[in-house]
Order: structure tokens, then sequence, then C-alpha cells
């Protein structure tokens, strides 16, 4: 059997879930696990992976110029779903194969994502602090029956998302490229993108990073919301302009924001951070002991795939759309 030196830089690989790893010994593979607890950068990721077969990437950024320094690379495997961090292009010059775990995190990001609606329309955000500092404050907050959320993107995420907003009671409004029948049965009016931030109370974003989605919210979108809004991102970072965030915030167009995702691991600190209305966690909407487990069984599914010649369920082809 081949012996194959596997690179598992994505952080919670094999933290929480140990046969992921066995899988791969199993298979003839040799494990490096990410020695520092964070994403590599980019000379410890060339150091780290140069010689490896295989390289388990999580938040991690994979240039070309990092990529071009892999000596027996066969397979870039993403331990979670967006590949925008990767060079594809350069991956698929040099022959390696890129893959994805689709749709293993899918129901904890919607979760995290309706969490973070339910924090800043009913204030929890600042009573829990208050209550427990024994200020009895009763804010009233705001309804989720019967609102009006519109959702950008409505690929696995968002679909989850839409389940949990038909929970709830309230009004779907959806905007994507492609329109799905299972958002329809679950009751979403597909919508002009400018409609959907004229008419929603809450807005969430699912969408990849590509050149289209860059700063897709921007001055002008803000300037077409409801005065109150709140605005949820758990997709991508970039997809936002900060500097127009920042003066939405000020001006009150948004009543809250919450984020999980920024331009880089840690963040360059923006001032919004430091907003009261504004949530933020450390990038981990989608990631629990279950989802962890799928990731990686997913991403191991792969790799193992490629080591015996054959093509992995989850091929990024090139252009970057999914197999």
């Amino acid at each position: 059997m081949e012996k194959w030196e596997v690179a598992a830089t994505a952080v919670t690989f094999g933290k929480f879930y140990k046969g992921s790893i066995e899988r791969l010994e199993k298979a003839g593979c040799e494990v490096k696990l990410n020695p520092y607890g964070r994403p590599l950068t980019g000379e410890e990721m060339i150091e780290f992976a140069r010689d490896a077969d295989a390289l388990i990437v999580g938040n991690d950024k994979v240039p070309a110029d990092v990529i071009k320094h892999f000596k027996n690379m066969k397979i870039i495997a993403k331990h979670g779903v967006g590949v925008d961090a990767i060079d594809k292009d350069k991956a698929h010059e040099m022959g390696i194969v890129v893959t994805n775990a689709p749709g293993t995190n899918k129901e904890e990001v919607a979760d995290c994502a309706m969490g973070f609606l339910l924090m800043l329309a009913r204030d929890f955000y600042k009573i829990v602090g208050e209550t427990k500092a024994k200020k009895w404050i009763k804010y009233p907050g705001i309804s989720m029956r019967q609102k009006t959320i519109g959702v950008i993107g409505i690929g696995n995420i968002g679909t989850a998302l839409v389940e949990r907003a038909a929970g709830f009671g309230m009004k779907i409004l959806g905007y994507d490229i492609v329109e799905r029948d299972r958002a329809k049965e679950l009751g979403v009016q597909y919508v002009s993108f400018e409609e959907l931030l004229r008419e929603s109370d809450y807005i969430t974003l699912h969408v990849p990073l590509n050149p289209e989605t860059y700063h897709m919210i921007g001055e002008e979108q803000f300037g077409l919301m409801k005065k109150g809004a709140i605005l949820v991102n758990t997709a991508r970072s970039k997809c936002i302009d900060h500097e127009a965030l920042t003066k939405a915030l000020q001006s009150g167009t948004l009543l809250g924001y919450a984020t999980d995702v920024y331009d880089s691991e840690p963040p360059v600190w923006h001032p919004y951070f430091d907003f009261p209305n504004v949530l933020l966690t450390p990038h981990i909407a989608g990631t629990t002991y279950d989802s962890n487990k799928r990731m990686g069984d997913t991403a191991v599914d792969n790799v193992i795939a490629v080591k015996n010649g054959v093509t992995p369920p989850n091929l990024i082809l090139e252009g970057g759309r999914s197999n």
C-alpha cells in the first residue's frame, strides 16, 4: 500500500473526533496535525505541507505563491464548505484536486443565524448582562412572527434558515440566481435584490464570495433598507462594505448587526466592532461536535478517493463550480 503524508491545518480536524484520523491511518496515511492552534501563515504552510500528498485546510489561506512550493500534493480538501481562500486555478494548473464538504454544517450555521436574529430583535444581548448585574430593566423587543425576513442566497444554508423562519411564522422573501422548489414549498417569495432590501425587517446573508457578491451590500443598498432593519452575515465578510456598514449603524438604518465572518483571522479591529448592537463570534457558526465529525469524515472521503485513483465525491471543477 502506497504511503501518503496528510498535512491537516484545519484547527478542529481530529480535535474532537479521532475517527477521521484513524480512517486515514488505516488507508495508509501518516497524518500531521496543526501545531499552532490557528490558521497558518503562508510561510508556515509551505514548511508544514511542502512534501505532503494531501492537505486538509480549514480557514487558512492557500494562495498561488504557497501552492507553487508543494512538491507532491495531489489534493487540497476543505474541512468545510467555502473554497474562496484557495487559489483553485493554480491548484488545477499543477494537477492538484480541490474538494470541499458541502452541506456538512448547514444546520449549525442556520441555527447561529437564527440565534443572532433573536438576540438582536429581543435585546437579549444586553438584557442578560444587565439582569446579572442586578439591573431589572424590561425591554419590549421586536416580534419574529409575521415579520418579513429577506434571505440572500438560498443554497444549503439559506434553505435551512428558511425552514427555521417558516417555523417562526415569518413572511420570507428570497433572492438568488437559482430558485429552489424546496424554498417555494416553504413559502419563499422570490423577489429582486432591491425589493428584498426595501421590504425586509430582518436580512440574512448566505452567499459565496465571488466578483458578483463582493461588497454586494454597500451605501446604496443600505439606503434602500427599512430604518431599524437587522442584518446578519454568516457568509463572507467582504460581501459587505465595512465603511458603509459603520455609517448604517451610526445613522440607525440598522438596529443591529451580527457576524461570524471576517476578512482575516484574528480580524483587523473595525470601530463598529465595539458598538453595543454588534454581535461577534469567532467564525464558529458551523462548528459543533456533530458538524466537526461530518466535515472530517467528508474531507477524509475525498482524500481517500484520490489516493485510490477515484474521482472524489465533492470535486471542485475548474472555474470554482462544484461537481
